[in-house]
């Protein structure tokens, strides 16, 4: 990877970080004029084949996170970082960040969970979840209960750490 990009799309990381950090939302100004800004770089120094390669990254960036969007496990601003991390990347490499990033967005969530008291309360819930598949051969959700507060993730540092690991190591 060019360096150019790799400081842009680290520059905006952190910046994403810091206002997911302070505000739990990743802001559609930064997403949306860093993909456009990957989208004119990769087109002005690739011509269409890399307005193809941008374009390509972006869905799939977008792609990768849409369900869990969908079943509101995480924002949209997180949604949209990823698309932007694959029009800086392209779609095989958003790919390796989106596993990086979920690896690290698990052991995120059970930390969380560990610092605030609730990792053997949410594992004896999925215990139970899981041996009624087991038997039933039937998933049946257990929602948590009014004691165990959900705490707050913010998955933009996931994603951040995750993109960052993603470069170091397999880019």
């Amino acid at each position: 990877m060019e360096k150019l990009p790799f400081y842009l799309l680290t520059i905006v990381l952190v910046i994403a970080v810091v206002i997911d950090i302070r505000s739990h939302k990743i802001p559609n100004w930064l997403t949306f004029s860093t993909s456009v800004i990957a989208i004119i770089y990769h087109t002005w120094v690739k011509g269409t084949e890399g307005l193809l390669f941008s374009l390509k990254g972006l869905l799939v960036g977008i792609a990768v996170l849409i369900i869990p969007y969908l079943m509101g496990g995480i924002g949209a601003g997180d949604v949209k970082l990823m698309g932007v991390i694959g029009g800086f990347l392209g779609y095989g490499s958003v790919f390796i960040a989106f596993l990086c990033s979920a690896i690290i967005g698990g052991f995120y969530a059970l930390m969380l969970l560990a610092l605030n008291g609730h990792i053997k309360e949410t594992l004896q819930r999925y215990g139970t979840m899981l041996k009624t598949f087991l038997l039933t051969q039937k998933f049946i959700y257990i929602s948590p209960s009014s004691q165990e507060k959900k705490p707050r993730l913010c998955y933009g540092v996931a994603i951040a750490l995750g993109t960052i690991i993603s470069l170091a190591f397999f880019h």
